[in-house]
């Protein structure tokens, strides 16, 4: 017999509320190099857009509708590598804003796909400026028009950072148990640890934080950034991590390998960069015979990358 409606109690919920509270999964055989070090990884790829990008472009969304910035006769416009992008993009359609991208040319096929998919806009600028090249491109659109636009301007609103302070941070800080000794992670906009960080100097001041940056100007870690020669985001504050690992473009990429082939995970580059730089500080601190629990960013999943050449290796 098929139960009454009525009597069917609904365990349902709008779309944007299930962005965040993201499982934390431990790295079992990536950990297993390291005695007394356990890696952890916060597995982003389970928000609605797929990315740790949906918890900032939520919080600037909603900071622009409160400022009176964001009205429906506006067009939310930003530059983007990709995921921050298709996260507007999702938002944009559950609330029923026009959405318009600046991206680099050489953007993923999958994410030109999901973006068109969502009904977003997008125009392209030069390949070989990376993300640089998208920003300027945006600021030359937003100048042209600034009142046909909200541009949250995703590299210098505080709202980024501070969705990480307020959401991402004490998820961590919860799941842990507080028994976190590093967190790790690279950076594009800098939001996640910028705001991550900021919420473990307040709450587990105890907590070492490294970053994690391209070791040059020219690589393939899309979406991150070699801070010395790019534009730096605003909301980059430098005096923050305790120390930085510069990342080789191929060891990320053998880290995203490894990571499906050994852990059943199919992540983004910048997750395989982040989980390589969390193996640097675990040798390290294994070579002086310390203990710990490093936390990492798992930011997306490797859907919009598989048809990246490094698969095939």
């Amino acid at each position: 017999m098929v139960p009454s409606l009525k009597k069917i109690r609904l365990e349902a919920e709008p779309l944007l509320a299930t962005i965040g509270h993201t499982p934390l999964v431990r790295l079992e055989k990536v950990s297993s190099a390291y005695p007394g070090i356990e890696i952890l990884g916060k597995a982003e790829f389970f928000n609605p857009g797929g990315s740790v990008k949906d918890r900032p472009a939520l919080n600037m969304i909603l900071d622009g509708e409160r400022s009176g910035k964001l009205t429906p006769s506006r067009i939310l416009l930003d530059s983007t590598s990709g995921n921050t992008g298709i996260a507007y993009a999702m938002i944009g359609a559950v609330r029923g804003y026009r959405v318009k991208l600046c991206l680099p040319a050489n953007a993923s096929m999958e994410r030109k796909r999901i973006l068109k998919a969502y009904g977003a806009e997008m125009v392209f600028s030069d390949a070989g400026e990376g993300s640089d090249g998208a920003i300027r491109l945006c600021r030359e659109i937003y100048m042209r028009d600034p009142d046909l636009y909200f541009y949250p301007d995703q590299y210098n609103n505080p709202a980024n950072w501070k969705a990480h302070f307020e959401h991402t941070g004490p998820e961590l800080i919860q799941q842990t148990g507080g028994a976190m000794t590093h967190f790790v992670a690279a950076m594009g906009t800098s939001g996640t640890f910028t705001g991550v960080t900021r919420r473990l100097r307040r709450d587990l001041p105890e907590v070492k934080c490294y970053s994690a940056q391209p070791s040059s100007g020219f690589h393939g870690l899309e979406g991150l950034k070699h801070m010395p020669t790019a534009i730096v985001p605003g909301i980059y504050d430098e005096r923050l991590a305790d120390g930085n690992f510069w990342i080789e473009t191929e060891d990320a990429y053998a880290m995203v390998r490894r990571l499906a082939r050994e852990e059943g995970l199919l992540v983004g580059i910048s997750s395989g960069c982040n989980v390589h730089a969390a193996t640097l500080l675990a040798r390290e601190l294994a070579e002086r015979g310390e203990t710990a629990t490093i936390v990492t960013m798992l930011c997306d999943s490797a859907d919009k990358y598989l048809s990246e050449h490094f698969w095939d290796e």
